[in-house]
């Protein structure tokens, strides 16, 4: 491998037309030298203006759009929950009274899909009235109410009774004080989750055993209830299972910040110590998968050589879902051993062939560890990057919740009970006024004045639909605009290490905050040029995804089968634009130029070098998945035996049985961890990736003579058999 690259050096100074020069000049001529070359350029113009220009006048719309969303937008629709009249729980007349009360759950579970109708304020076609606090026990109305002489009043109670209907006065009987929903006939013990009184944890399972609901046996009321309030109780957990969620919060988050400390301390260490221990680290994982590889070939000859009495075949077992069968044929494991083994030889064959490639990529990945090591704000430039995430992130959340209740609450005259002769006319497309509606007006007596939707009558409520996409889609510009910056800002800085002739020496002064302002002044318009091209890749994604859930109903295996190409075909695109998006992001960081140019200068040069990019990229990713690893396993370990008791704190400042689910805290740290170590390798893996780019560059632009020394550390030079004719070079 050194005598190819030897001679392809000589080729290239001879300007020999060789084949090897051929193909070399497909994709794109050679970095030529350039004396005046020492980094990132700093006499640079503005890239992209037109590019950045449209994503100024797309923020400032999106801007206009928050403004708009805010003006129109009413969040009290999901914040607070709302009675019959269309009245919010808990402010207003009703303050003192935050929870809503269903008078037959049963028809919120049966009639509207609860998870669906949340953000219209859980809805049913039942009277909900604002209580102050949710029944506790079971009620029903007792047999007899229905005697005559019965007085309502005795039987129900006023405050969970409609507000405009009056017990102590009312002349109607317990019947039509029922069938006219005036009155709740029968409840449960309910918990107020998110403002609404819903079944309560485990309640259903202890139903009394003299409770029925009118009109039913109570093995009827038992069943109704269980399969009825079922969806309820599967969709919204009851107030319990999030106070004790919180109460091991407030106990634990000192310790929760603890594995969180130690989960950054663990990543940083590693990141430090892979100066010296990636070749170990690196080989170590080569070899041991060499050494599984070697285990199953000898496991599978040994069943092999076992099975050599065997008669059974293929054709004697045909097909069975039980593998078991498969493992008694002395074929099957035959079969296994040559795959194992040809695996196993292009395991080898890669390793001996390009093993001059694998010590460049673990030079490079120690070279990174030292960049690392003379740049430590850069491990915590991720912070500044996230906090910009957030603020996107949240912002396309308010705007989104603003843009669904810009409209104003519409009511329609529904009949609570349908099944009533006189209640068939109402076909629910009357309009209403809840707080002057008369439901004495009408002949069925369950009428009510309901909420069901919000207005979309108005210019601006007929373009929600078309706001909303905006917000999508300026939201992922945004979102990859941020990244786009991060990455460009780190390239930047990076660089400027490689192409630091005498290092630290020649690194300039605050390498990281002169990228960033080199960023943000002259490459906004190329970095949103970027983000614009794969914001449009994810938009179609998402579209594909929104198609295949309409159609999945649909028993066509053809448009199945080309609905899944496509997801796939534009998925390996999003993965391939982001790929090349990180690597012209690095050249605008060095060059300046325009994201064009860029993206073909990196491709290009990656395409030169295609073998090299392939070790390198999964010599990085094993070690990366390594870290992670590690990180993540070890706290998560830690964090398991802490918090289960298993390893006790001195003193007993924190007992582990007091935690209600000792899980939460572990599913925390183990979370927090992962976004911690990711934080961190990201940075790792830029600096590869932009030293890589740097070290191509390298390669091509200079030959070791004095005029056109390299800049790579010795050890690169020392595995390409390189060296500077002038000793200036004074880094290790």
């Amino acid at each position: 491998m050194l005598e190819e690259e030897k001679r392809g050096e000589k080729e290239h100074r001879l300007g020999s037309p060789v084949p090897g020069r051929r193909r070399r000049r497909e994709a794109g001529d050679a970095a030529q030298y350039d004396p005046t070359f020492n980094g990132p350029i700093h006499n640079r113009s503005c890239t992209d203006i037109i590019c950045c220009v449209l994503f100024m006048l797309v923020i400032a719309g999106y801007a206009v759009v928050g403004i708009l969303a805010w003006l129109y937008g009413d969040p009290r629709h999901v914040l607070y929950p709302r009675n019959s009249t269309g009245m919010f729980c808990g402010i207003g007349q009703n303050e003192g009274k935050p929870n809503v009360f269903y008078f037959d759950l049963l028809k919120c579970a049966t009639g509207t899909n609860l998870m669906a109708a949340a953000l219209n304020g859980l809805q049913c076609p039942t009277t909900q009235v604002c209580v102050a606090k949710c029944p506790k026990e079971f009620w029903a109305l007792s047999l007899e109410a229905y005697l005559p002489g019965a007085q309502a009043k005795n039987f129900f109670q006023q405050e969970l009774c409609v507000p405009s209907f009056d017990l102590a006065t009312t002349t109607l009987t317990v019947a039509e004080i029922k069938d006219r929903e005036l009155c709740p006939f029968f409840y449960t013990p309910t918990s107020p989750v998110l403002g609404r009184c819903l079944p309560s944890l485990g309640s259903l399972n202890i139903i009394p055993t003299n409770f029925s609901i009118p009109g039913m046996t109570i093995n009827d009321t038992v069943n109704t209830l269980k399969q009825g309030s079922g969806d309820v109780v599967s969709s919204f957990n009851a107030k319990e299972v999030g106070v004790r969620i919180f109460e091991d919060f407030a106990s634990s988050w000192q310790w929760i910040l603890l594995g969180l400390f130690i989960a950054m301390l663990v990543s940083l260490i590693f990141l430090l110590l892979l100066r010296f221990l990636a070749p170990i680290i690196i080989w170590g994982l080569i070899i041991g998968l060499l050494g599984v590889g070697a285990f199953g070939i000898w496991y599978c000859w040994r069943e092999y050589d076992g099975l050599k009495n065997s008669q059974a075949t293929f054709q004697d077992i045909g097909f069975t879902t039980d593998v078991q069968v498969y493992l008694q044929v002395r074929d099957t494991w035959l079969a296994f051993l040559i795959i194992l083994s040809v695996i196993e030889g292009i395991i080898l064959l890669t390793l001996i062939f390009l093993r001059t490639r694998i010590f460049i990529a673990i030079a490079l990945i120690k070279e990174s560890s030292k960049a690392v090591g003379y740049m430590m704000s850069t491990l915590f430039f991720p912070i500044f990057t996230f906090i910009l995430l957030v603020v996107c992130v949240s912002y396309w959340g308010i705007t989104a919740l603003y843009l669904a209740t810009s409209g104003g609450p519409v009511y329609n005259v529904v009949a609570l009970n349908s099944t009533e002769a006189d209640c068939k006319n109402v076909n629910g497309n009357d309009s209403c006024d809840p707080l002057t509606f008369n439901s004495s007006s009408y002949s069925c007596p369950s009428v009510r004045c309901i909420f069901v939707k919000y207005n979309d009558e108005g210019l601006f409520q007929r373009n929600l639909f078309n706001l909303q996409i905006y917000n999508v889609v300026a939201f992922l510009w945004c979102v990859n605009f941020v990244i786009a910056l991060g990455q460009c800002t780190l390239a930047g800085a990076f660089a400027s290490y490689y192409w630091a002739f005498s290092k630290p020496s020649d690194i300039p002064s605050f390498p990281l905050a002169q990228s960033f302002m080199r960023s943000l002044r002259y490459h906004v318009g190329s970095l949103a040029f970027g983000a614009l091209i794969l914001t449009l890749v994810q938009v179609i994604r998402i579209i594909l995804e929104y198609l295949d859930h309409k159609f999945r109903s649909a028993q066509n295996s053809c448009a199945r089968f080309l609905m899944c190409c496509l997801k796939c075909c534009f998925w390996c695109l999003e993965k391939f634009i982001k790929f090349l998006n990180r690597n012209a992001y690095i050249m605008i960081a060095i060059y300046g130029k325009n994201f064009c140019v860029s993206a073909k200068n990196a491709f290009m040069l990656l395409l030169r070098n295609v073998v090299r990019v392939v070790v390198l990229d999964k010599v990085t990713d094993l070690l990366l998945f390594f870290g992670k690893l590690l990180v993540v396993g070890g706290v998560g370990v830690l964090a398991f035996y802490f918090f289960s008791g298993r390893i006790e704190v001195p003193g007993g400042s924190f007992q582990a049985s007091s935690l209600n689910y000792y899980w939460m805290p572990i599913i925390t740290v183990v979370v927090g961890s992962y976004l911690i170590a990711q934080g961190f390798f990201s940075v790792y893996s830029m600096c590869v990736d932009t030293l890589f780019l740097c070290f191509l560059e390298d390669l091509e632009r200079n030959d070791g003579s004095m005029q056109k020394p390299y800049y790579m550390s010795k050890n690169l030079m020392k595995i390409l058999n390189k060296k500077n004719k002038q000793a200036k070079n004074a880094e290790d």
